[in-house]
C-alpha cells in the first residue's frame, strides 16, 4: 500500500467492471481501469470492438429491469420491463457519466499479464495499447478481475463423432448476429439455454425448418405471468422460505402457466426446478406448437451434410449453431497460478476471494438465478471495505473450509455440468455478501456508504 492509500487495478469495463469503478471512485480509492474496447458495456455492447461481445441484434434482457438495475442508479422508468441491448448499453453510458469516472478508464488497452510482485507485495499488471505502442507495467495493492465469463466459446466436449462437410456452415452462438443467410435453410441449433432458444425462435421465422437438439430437458420459464414479470412475482419474505418450499411454489407456477414440456416434444427434465439454470422464453413453446421448430434429442454423429441423432433419425442440415456455453478464462494469468480450464471451476471464498492469492479479487464471476449487475455492485462494496481496512477476511483455513462446504452444497443442489460451477441463488447470495461487509475490523468505523445495500435491506 502506498503512503497515500491503496492502489487498485480493475480489469474490464463491462457491467461488473464499471460497478467496481463506481464504488472505488465514490470511496476516493486510487484506481486504474483497463478496457480492451473503445466503449463501456462489455457483452451488452453489440459489435463491441474488444471482440468479446456475444450479443445478437435482437437480444433483450431475460431478467426484468427492476431486478437487473444497479441499486445506486436505477434504470429510467420509461424503459420497458425487458429492455433491448441498445437500451442497456445506453444505461451503462449514463451510469458512467453520471458518476463521472469515464476519464479514469483506459480504453483500447489490453491487460496482457498479471503476476505477483517480485518484492514488497501486491501485483504487477502489464498492459499494451491495442492500436500500437509500448507495453507498460504498474504496481497495485489489489486487482479486481471483471473480464466476464460469456466471451470464450466452449464447443461440444467431447466433440461429436464424424464430420460435416464444407457445404454446412457451423458457428458458435458467440458469433451469431442476425438471421440473415438462414432464409429457407435447414437450421440446427444445439442447446437448450437462453441463447439457444432465442436463436432457434428467431431463425425459425425465416428458415425452411429449425431443429433444436439437446442432451437433456430444461424447465422453460415465461417472462410474464399475467401482466407481471415472472422474476418480480415473489415478495421479499418468500425469498427467505426454505428452498424446498420455494421450489414447490415455483414448480406449481410453471406447471400452471407453461404446462407439461413433454406435450411439446421436449424431453422431460431429469432434474427438479432450480437444480439447473432455467431457460427463460415466452416464444419457444408457441414456435414449437406452430410447427416451425422441431425438437430433436442429442447428436449421435455428424455425417457429411447431415446429422444423425441418438433416436436413429437423420436430418440434412445447412446451418449449425452450437449454443454450448462458455469457458472461464483469464488469458493474463499464468496457468500455474490459476487455471480453470479443466473443469471450468475456480474455487473462491464467497465467489470473489482466492484464499492463496492475496489482493486478487473476482467481480461478477457468478451465474445467478437473477441478474449479475447488483451482485457485482455489492461485491465491489465488500472488496472496497476490505481494501480500506473497514472489513476483514476470515483466516485462510476458514475460507478454504467454507469453499469446500459451498462446493459440496453445489454438487448436491445442481446438475453436474460445467455450466453450473459458478451458480448462486440471487437473494441468499446478496444476504451473504451483506454479512461479509459486517465482518468489521476492530478499528473500523461503520462501513460503506449508503445506497448499494438498499436492495438487500428491502428483503432483510
Amino acid at each position: 500500500m502506498t503512503a497515500s492509500g491503496p492502489r487498485v487495478c480493475v480489469i474490464g469495463a463491462g457491467s461488473s467492471g464499471i460497478a467496481s469503478c463506481q464504488v472505488l471512485h465514490a470511496r476516493g480509492i486510487d484506481f486504474d481501469c483497463f478496457e480492451k474496447g473503445s466503449q463501456v458495456g462489455g457483452n451488452w455492447r453489440y459489435g463491441n470492438d474488444n471482440g468479446m461481445s456475444s450479443a445478437y441484434e435482437s437480444l433483450f434482457i431475460n431478467t426484468s429491469r427492476k431486478i437487473m438495475e444497479y441499486a445506486t442508479y436505477p434504470m429510467p422508468k420509461h424503459y420497458p420491463d425487458y429492455p433491448h441491448h441498445t437500451q442497456i448499453a445506453a444505461y451503462f453510458d449514463d451510469y458512467v457519466d453520471h458518476f463521472g469516472f469515464r476519464d479514469l478508464i483506459s480504453f483500447r488497452t489490453e491487460v496482457t499479464r498479471v503476476e505477483r510482485a517480485a518484492y514488497g507485495g501486491g501485483w504487477d499488471v502489464t498492459v499494451k495499447p491495442v492500436d500500437g505502442g509500448e507495453q507498460r507495467t504498474g504496481r497495485y495493492d489489489a486487482v479486481m478481475v471483471a473480464n466476464g465469463h460469456h466471451w470464450d466459446p466452449r464447443w461440444p466436449e467431447p466433440p461429436f463423432p464424424g464430420e460435416l462437410d464444407d457445404s454446412v456452415d457451423v458457428i458458435h452462438a458467440h458469433y451469431y448476429r442476425t438471421p440473415a443467410g438462414y432464409e429457407d435453410k435447414n437450421v440446427l441449433v444445439v442447446g437448450i439455454g437462453n441463447s439457444a432458444c432465442d436463436i432457434a425462435v428467431e431463425t425459425s421465422r425465416v428458415s425452411r425448418m429449425t431443429y433444436l437438439s439437446m442432451r437433456r430437458g430444461a424447465w422453460i420459464v415465461p417472462k410474464y405471468v399475467g401482466s407481471k414479470p415472472a422474476d418480480e412475482l415473489a415478495p421479499g419474505w418468500a425469498m427467505r422460505l426454505p428452498w424446498p418450499l420455494q421450489r414447490f411454489f415455483l414448480q406449481l407456477m410453471i406447471n400452471r402457466v407453461q404446462g407439461d414440456p413433454t406435450e411439446f416434444g421436449l424431453p422431460k427434465p431429469d432434474h427438479r426446478i432450480g437444480e439447473a439454470n432455467p431457460t427463460v422464453s415466452s416464444d419457444l413453446l408457441p414456435r414449437i406448437g406452430h410447427g416451425r421448430i422441431t425438437v430433436k434429442p442429442n447428436i449421435a454423429a455428424l455425417e457429411g451434410d447431415s446429422v444423425r441423432f441418438v433416436d436413429g433419425s437423420r436430418q440434412p442440415v445447412d446451418k449449425v449453431v452450437y449454443c454450448t456455453g462458455y469457458k472461464i478464462s483469464f488469458p493474463f494469468l499464468d496457468p500455474q497460478l490459476l487455471d480453470p480450464s479443466g473443469d471450468n471451476r475456480i474455487e473462491l471464498y464467497r465467489r470473489v476471494v482466492h484464499p492463496q492469492l492475496d489482493g486478487l479479487y473476482f467481480i461478477g464471476l457468478i451465474q445467478p438465478l437473477g441478474a449479475i449487475m447488483p451482485i457485482a455492485e455489492l461485491q465491489s462494496e465488500w472488496i472496497a471495505d476490505v481494501v480500506q481496512g473497514r472489513a476483514s477476511l476470515p483466516p485462510k483455513a476458514e475460507m478454504v473450509h467454507e469453499i469446500a462446504q459451498e462446493q459440496r452444497a453445489m454438487r448436491k443442489r445442481y446438475v453436474a455440468s460445467k455450466r453450473h460451477t459458478i451458480q448462486v441463488d440471487y437473494w441468499p447470495y446478496l444476504r451473504q455478501l451483506k454479512l461479509e461487509r459486517e465482518r468489521r475490523t476492530p478499528a473500523a468505523a461503520p462501513g460503506g456508504r449508503p445506497g448499494a445495500d438498499d436492495r438487500e435491506l428491502q428483503v432483510a
